[in-house]
């Protein structure tokens, strides 16, 4: 089948948004956009900056306020969203369809790859598409492999990690030609297989030796990338084939203002005992060794005399 241009069928970007202004005060004007607290002149036009005195305002400290907790919410969305990634179990199609009309919400969702799947949690890959648009009526509106909207009418959506995704660089093309992009990240997720030697062993040593000049330092990266940290350990917990795993990656466990070098990376189940690899899921190996990669990343790099990477 020869490929023809391809336009977006359902849910169409959202238009540029329009600010609702408050009165500031002497035709003043006070609004939310992208989160941050926004002014105009009585002329109605746009100011680079917030007034000192109208920042000062009541109006300025509770639109200050809803602003703080729209980013809390949308943080929760991401969380949310993410741990159904992570789990890959299916959603019920009812709390989706409750979520969508909040703008958080339908942002986090659309243009993730998902699949239909029966009462019993049965999944058909067949029916695979980006999930564009939700109608009360139609029902789950989503853009198939071959860039046709489809509408899917499951009782619930199964949100895979992209390493479950079969043909997951078509529908990376896919999404590429259509423009669309993913406030969570699924489809260009990085992603990694354990090799069959990887397979035998108990641990991953590829990420050892990563210095940092403090543990804090270390600690820091952690927790900005969003991985808690345990017992020296900075760890990703996964629910993968209905049994909890986590990944562990060792950071050190000496004081925090001494320096600290990375180690090695292991897999553990309910009862705390490393894992070989082999008994290790796909996706617990995937994120295991891509929050080792991130981690490795922030370590403290050397430079040589002539300006390049020791």
């Amino acid at each position: 089948m020869g490929k023809t241009a391809r336009k977006p069928p359902v849910g169409a970007e959202a238009e540029a948004e329009v600010i609702p202004w408050l009165d500031a005060g002497k035709g003043y004007g006070l609004g939310i956009e992208a989160g941050k607290l926004v002014c105009r002149n009585p002329a109605g036009k746009r100011l680079a900056s917030v007034p000192k005195e109208l920042k000062e305002s009541e109006l300025a400290e509770q639109l200050s306020g809803l602003c703080e907790w729209l980013v809390e919410h949308r943080a929760e969305c991401l969380g949310r969203v993410e741990s159904w990634l992570m789990r890959s179990l299916p959603v019920p199609c009812d709390v989706v369809r409750a979520v969508w009309p909040d703008p958080d919400w339908s942002d986090v969702l659309r243009n993730l790859v998902v699949m239909p799947a029966d009462a019993g949690g049965k999944a058909d890959a067949s029916k695979t598409g980006l999930l564009r648009d939700v109608d009360p009526g139609k029902g789950i509106g989503v853009v198939d492999r071959d860039g046709e909207t489809r509408w899917l009418t499951a009782r619930q959506l199964l949100i895979p990690h992209p390493i479950l995704i079969d043909g997951l660089d078509e529908l990376r093309e896919i999404a590429a030609d259509m423009g669309f992009s993913q406030a969570t990240e699924q489809l260009f997720r990085p992603i990694f297989t354990a090799t069959a030697a990887q397979k035998e062993l108990s641990r991953i040593t590829d990420f050892q030796g990563g210095q940092f000049d403090q543990l804090n330092f270390a600690g820091s990266a952690c927790r900005q990338l969003g991985y808690p940290l345990r017992g020296g350990y900075a760890c990703a917990r996964i629910w993968e084939d209905a049994r909890p795993l986590e990944a562990r990656y060792w950071i050190g466990d000496d004081h925090p203002e001494m320096p600290t070098s990375t180690g090695e990376l292991i897999f553990v189940g309910g009862d705390e005992k490393p894992l070989r690899i082999a008994e290790v899921g796909p996706v617990t190996f995937s994120e295991g060794v891509r929050m080792a990669s991130r981690i490795y990343a922030r370590r403290k790099v050397e430079k040589d005399e002539t300006g390049g990477d020791a």
